[in-house]
């Protein structure tokens, strides 16, 4: 009777375990997956979310129709990565602090204003493409693009690169680059030669492999201007980069020559368009966003 009764009281402990361990699984498994909080958006007069994130330093909230294409963010993959990592790629949750890799924009030259679709610069676009373009009259809109630099260990400033293109140019091309006496618009001017073909001891004639180049210094002595310019063609475009150290940023700017002389303006301009686009980290605006709809 007792090795019976001892039986009876195993089967029914080890039964009673089971139960316990079943239900233990069955909370874990049927536990909903935790949601990231949704952020807040700031919108506009259609009600389009504005696209957000941290670029370099700072959160920003970048309005809607801005964007030329899309921000890419850091981790993304590129546009011709393996389409199975891009099918496989989950980006995180978006917030005020998921880092901003690059993200371009189109920037009126002649008031500092940005193209924003649904906007009266949306028209503005447009007349002058179809107005000034086709007449070889210069098109006041310069193409930008914004970098988020977030490796400690790389300086903001272009000390290599600008030392590296000249023994490039020097060792591929056997074209020096001679500093001129004279400053243009405060910049620090290099031309290919002197600008004097070599071989046929005239003005270069094509501008390939001998674009002028320009560079300012700060206090310090570090470059954090570089621009190349064309200067043989029907229209001379100027391809300029700065660093700004407050924003731990590199932005590319693209625009035709003739508005060189504005270069300082437009570094400034385009960091008062960034600083209009700063938030919080909960989302709210620090200031009157440039460019919204």
């Amino acid at each position: 009777m007792k090795s019976g009764y001892k039986k009876i009281v195993f089967i029914v402990v080890l039964l009673w375990q089971v139960l316990l361990l079943a239900g233990c699984d069955y909370d874990v498994s049927e536990q909903p997956a935790q949601q990231a909080p949704v952020p807040f958006y700031n919108r506009d007069s259609r009600g389009r979310a504005d696209t957000i994130g941290k670029l370099g330093t700072y959160s920003i909230s970048i309005p809607a129709g801005v964007i030329d294409g899309w921000a890419r963010y850091m981790g993304d993959p590129g546009d011709f990565a393996d389409p199975k990592i891009k099918a496989r790629y989950q980006r995180p949750p978006e917030s005020y602090d998921l880092p901003i890799e690059s993200f371009g924009f189109q920037y009126r030259i002649t008031d500092g204003d940005v193209y924003t679709s649904f906007r009266q610069t949306q028209q503005d676009y447009r007349r002058d493409n179809e107005t000034l373009i086709p007449y070889g009259k210069p098109f006041p809109w310069a193409s930008v693009s914004v970098y988020g630099q977030y490796d400690a260990t790389v300086p903001l400033n272009f000390n290599f690169t600008v030392q590296d293109d000249f023994r490039v140019s020097k060792e591929i091309s056997n074209i020096d680059y001679i500093q001129q006496e004279q400053p243009l618009y405060g910049l620090t001017v290099y031309r290919a030669n002197n600008g004097i073909d070599p071989e046929t001891g005239e003005p270069w004639k094509s501008d390939t492999l001998t674009k002028d180049r320009m560079i300012k210094k700060d206090q310090a002595g570090n470059i954090k201007t570089y621009i190349k310019c064309e200067f043989t063609q029907h229209k001379n475009f100027c391809n300029h980069m700065f660093y700004n150290d407050n924003w731990h940023i590199q932005v590319w700017i693209s625009y035709n020559r003739s508005y060189l002389p504005q270069w300082q303006e437009m570094e400034n301009n385009i960091v008062k368009i960034l600083d209009s686009w700063r938030v919080t980290g909960e989302g709210k605006l620090l200031g009157k966003q440039i460019g919204k709809a």
